[in-house]
């Protein structure tokens, strides 16, 4: 399910300080993003490259995407299929890739102990609010706003710019 900013998946849980070079192996860079398709995360969970289904839900500790910037990490994820990343916190690199990307990312205090892998969740990336629908209970987290969520809404930094946001208006335009 996703109308607009929410999505409803099945979780995937990941632990603390999952670097990038774990999301996406060094010796797979060069292969292309339909390779490094087939191994993201495959360190951490070797099911999750072969079992992910569009939609699904990563969740993840605290510090995901930490180490390297490597900005490959975030697109190697959102061709996957999945739907948006929730983690307690997520290195400042990545977290500002997967806007960049379109890649719906949600900071979610206390969602690592809130999930387990196989948990059906929603969430509301617009109002921060995640939802277990296993177990009922709802998490709330730090929603962007701002440049950040039109970027989201746009669908990434490069749709954002040719759509004539208001971040983007010339010093002509401010004067009319």
């Amino acid at each position: 399910m996703n109308a607009g900013l929410i999505f409803e998946g099945n979780c995937w849980k990941f632990g603390h300080n999952i670097p990038t070079d774990m999301i996406t192996p060094t010796h797979l860079v060069l292969g292309g993003m339909n390779e490094m398709v087939k191994h993201v995360l495959e360190a951490a969970n070797p099911d999750f490259p072969k079992n992910v289904q569009p939609g699904d839900i990563i969740v993840a500790g605290r510090n995901f995407g930490c180490s390297s910037g490597r900005a490959i990490a975030p697109k190697a994820l959102k061709a996957t299929g999945i739907s948006v990343v929730l983690a307690e916190f997520f290195s400042r690199t990545l977290y500002r890739n997967g806007h960049e990307i379109g890649l719906p990312i949600l900071e979610v205090p206390g969602i690592h102990a809130a999930v387990e892998t196989g948990h059906r969740l929603r969430v509301d990336v617009e109002r921060g609010i995640a939802e277990n629908l296993t177990t009922g209970k709802l998490i709330e987290g730090r929603a962007p706003t701002g440049f950040l969520l039109d970027m989201l809404k746009a669908g990434g930094l490069i749709p954002l710019l040719k759509s004539g946001s208001r971040f983007f208006t010339s010093e002509q335009d401010a004067t009319r």
